[in-house]
């Protein structure tokens, strides 16, 4: 079991670390909130990374087409002004950082997990939403003007997944 007050510590720290390790760029931390329905956005990029073990659930990045150019930019010290196929690497990329960050410290209380191949969607006017009802914690950050929102839903696996490698295997786990 891992406490609500332990997830945000580990994801505003795996955040701020991505941040200024890899991308040069200093964010402060807005209040975080609790909200049944994340991850939803009108428009934007999103990333998932998805967490399997003996806990599952998925990481959330979400900010505007032009945050992610930003982003992109720093990553790959690159000029891109609009969103294009590296862009959308790229933010897949922080995400894949950001939530592997955190999947390594939260392993701790939870056992070992495995991570998925983020997915990235970029559009105007759409919604998302998780088909689980459990609750997700929303960290909301601001860089420069800009906000970028990381999500964050675990819960207990109905049946465990063995993880060997760092990917899940859905063979039984013999004790």
């Amino acid at each position: 079991m891992i406490a609500e007050k332990t997830i945000v510590e580990y994801m505003r720290a795996s955040t701020a670390d991505v941040f200024s390790t890899m991308l040069g760029l200093e964010i402060a931390s807005e209040q975080e909130y609790t909200d049944q329905n994340a991850p939803t956005v009108s428009d934007g990029v999103l990333a998932f990374v998805g967490m399997a073990g003996g806990w599952t659930g998925s990481g959330v990045i979400s900010c505007s087409a032009a945050f992610a150019c930003r982003l992109c930019n720093q990553l790959l010290m690159s000029e891109a002004t609009s969103v294009n196929e590296e862009v959308l690497d790229a933010v897949g990329e922080v995400a894949n950082m950001i939530i592997g960050n955190f999947k390594t410290m939260v392993e701790e209380h939870l056992g070992p997990l495995g991570l998925s191949i983020p997915t990235v969607i970029y559009g105007r006017n759409f919604t998302s939403r998780s088909l689980g009802t459990n609750s997700w914690i929303v960290l909301p950050f601001s860089c420069d003007g800009e906000i970028i929102t990381i999500r964050c839903c675990l819960a207990p696996a109905k049946e465990p997944l063995a993880v060997r490698a760092g990917y899940a295997h859905t063979s039984t786990v013999l004790a």
